[in-house]
């Protein structure tokens, strides 16, 4: 299989849908755009309604059907063959494009803007299905390469709309206008006929066709998975940022830079090509997998760039509508454009992970009612965002100190998030830490269940095998680790937030020991990942120790597959036992490559310790 997410595009499985799904923005863009412009250079034919008043319910009418009608949409798609729901939907799309088509040509703006809600409504019947049919077209190994190949399109379609709507305003022609929508409408729906047909994921699933009832139980189903629901806020908190952003950038580049509408464009181009380096890096850092451990990367890039924003501001403008080229002759203007695309950049890596992690977590059946209830409730924080910064704004602050405090506000928001849900911020220390200081190499990891129990068994070098095994291994694991090891002050709260598992030997303290065989008992029966480190203790002479019996015990009484796992060359590292006095320890060499490598399962009733010390012993390179 190839190593890049571009292999997808020779797919006819992804290749159909995702210029299908691009024609869709691109379209909506063109019209909502294309109206504001022409609206405000042609007031005289619009009377009462301002070029900045239409901005806003243009924005408001495109976003309120996300609100009513995403609960009906996110239970369509799960009902019906999600191929034949996008049909449906682009063959709307040429319905209201005609619809709008007549408002350009008499001048209607009521029928402009019943064009843009309808338009708002299709994105809103659209969506569920096209995030819901990603995991039904695509691998597992896919999945984050996908996510940022439709992030990447998508934020690249709302340029490229945006720019064409300003092109065609511009030529003063109706016809062109309205031609130019109907082709693309006509495009979108011709190109959705090659999306292979997928089977329904939920066949049965009675419709709820009243919206406020079918879209609260959208989002019951989402809140059922904690997990699930975090990554919905997280999604709609990236939007709450961008949308203050967005919307800023044009009042920044012309009254704070002095730029001409190129330099406005410029600044446009810039976020939207560094969302698109971001959503692709997912790939190729993630290696590959749905790796949660670049969300806190993406958020703390989004704070550090926004405040970094604040201070490359100018104290002037540096002229008065200037052309980009012009503005960017000014040093400090390389500064503003840089923070913009790093913004993008790591808004790519915020998203992408998030919007993968939820659809590898939500159950197959009802992924499309989930992605819909993420939809009501992006669409909330777009209205709030909306209403924050006008309120901030009348209130007397600049455009660069809302951009400060959205920023400083990002900070906290995702600190309070990490806290709810630490699996994230753990992952992100456990890659950081481990990357920073090894190269890791692993081997065997698809021999790990995806989901459902299971249990490891790995031998027991270093203080930092839990780390090293978390940034292996994509799915959470729950370590059972001794009790002194738990309880040091600076691994504590790690250890807490990994939901590990401490336990002592009977001779010093039974309680702990059978809390923590009852622990693992009951994470097990729940379809977790548990990891036992069967030596007892952590090696003393870097020789793999004895199998205790507590691992027949625990299958004994919740028998589930045991995949044998090996760490190799940590043994001597600042983290392990081999010179027993902390403070005479030194650390080898940094950039140091240690290894991490895992067999097939065993089925429970097979196991047998010697036979699976022997199995761990080969894996480090070693049998006896």
């Amino acid at each position: 299989m190839s190593s890049s997410q571009f292999h997808l595009l020779t797919q006819r499985r992804f290749l159909p849908f995702f210029v299908s799904q691009c024609f869709g923005a691109f379209n909506d863009n063109v019209l909502k755009n294309g109206l504001v412009i022409i609206v405000a250079f042609n007031a005289a034919a619009y009377p009462g309604m301002s070029p900045a008043l239409l901005t806003q319910i243009a924005g408001g009418l495109f976003i309120l059907p996300y609100m009513f009608f995403s609960g009906l949409a996110g239970e369509l798609a799960d009902r019906f063959e999600k191929t034949t729901v996008i049909r449906v939907v682009k063959g709307a799309e040429i319905g209201i494009m005609m619809i709008a088509g007549l408002g350009f040509y008499g001048g209607s703006l009521k029928l402009l803007l019943l064009a843009l809600f309808l338009m708002g409504v299709h994105s809103t019947f659209f969506s569920p299905a096209k995030y819901g049919i990603l995991p039904q077209i695509l691998n597992k190994d896919e999945l984050v390469g996908g996510n940022a190949m439709v992030e990447m399109g998508t934020f690249v379609a709302i340029l490229l709309g945006q720019l064409l709507a300003g092109i065609l305003a511009g030529l003063h022609h109706l016809g062109i206008m309205v031609g130019s929508l109907l082709a693309l409408s006509t495009a979108g729906l011709a190109v959705s006929l090659l999306i292979p047909r997928l089977p329904a994921t939920s066949p049965h699933l009675s419709i709820d066709w009243n919206p406020i009832s079918s879209s609260m139980r959208n989002l019951r189903a989402a809140m059922q998975d904690r997990a699930v629901f975090l990554c919905v806020i997280g999604i709609s908190w990236f939007w709450f940022y961008g949308i203050i952003v967005l919307a800023q950038v044009p009042i920044y580049g012309k009254d704070i830079l002095g730029g001409s509408e190129s330099a406005v464009t410029g600044m446009l181009v810039a976020f939207s090509v560094g969302v698109g380096i971001g959503s692709l890096a997912c790939e190729r850092l993630g290696q590959r997998r749905v790796e949660i451990g670049l969300v806190p990367l993406g958020s703390i890039g989004l704070t550090l760039f926004g405040v970094d924003l604040y201070c490359a501001t100018p104290q002037q403008p540096y002229g008065s509508g200037l052309t980009m080229l012009a503005i960017l002759q000014h040093p400090g203007a390389w500064r503003v454009y840089g923070d913009l695309t790093l913004i993008g950049v790591f808004g790519g890596l915020f998203i992408v992970p998030l919007y993968a992690h939820m659809q590898a977590r939500a159950p197959r059946a009802e992924l499309s009612r989930i992605v819909a209830a993420s939809n009501i409730v992006n669409a909330a924080f777009m209205v709030v965002a909306s209403a924050f910064g006008a309120v901030w704004l009348h209130a007397g602050l600049s455009v660069p100190q809302l951009l400060l405090a959205v920023a400083l506000m990002n900070g906290a928001v995702v600190v309070y998030l990490y806290l709810l849900l630490p699996e994230f911020l753990l992952r992100f220390l456990a890659l950081l830490i481990v990357r920073v200081l090894y190269r890791l190499k692993v081997a065997g990891v698809d021999n790990i269940p995806s989901e459902g129990a299971a249990l490891l068994v790995c031998n027991h070098v270093s203080y930092v095998d839990a780390l090293v095994m978390s940034a292996a291994v994509p799915r959470p694991i729950r370590f059972v680790i001794e009790a002194e090891i738990y309880r040091l002050p600076l691994l504590n709260p790690i250890c807490r937030g990994m939901k590990a598992i401490p336990v002592a030997s009977r001779s010093e303290d039974p309680v702990v020991r059978e809390a923590a065989f009852a622990a693992v008992q009951a994470a097990l029966a729940g379809g977790e990942l548990v990891c036992l480190f069967p030596e007892g203790r952590l090696t003393r002479d870097g020789e793999l120790g004895e199998f205790r019996p507590g691992i027949l015990r625990v299958l004994r009484d919740t028998p589930v597959p045991v995949v044998p796992c090996a760490l190799s060359n940590l043994w001597g590292s600042l983290f392990s036992y081999r010179e027993p006095d902390w403070r005479r320890r030194q650390p080898r060499r940094l950039f140091a490559t240690i290894g991490f490598t895992a067999s097939p399962p065993v089925p429970a009733e097979a196991v047998e310790l010697g036979a699976l010390r022997n199995e761990v012993a080969a894996l480090r390179g070693e049998r006896r």
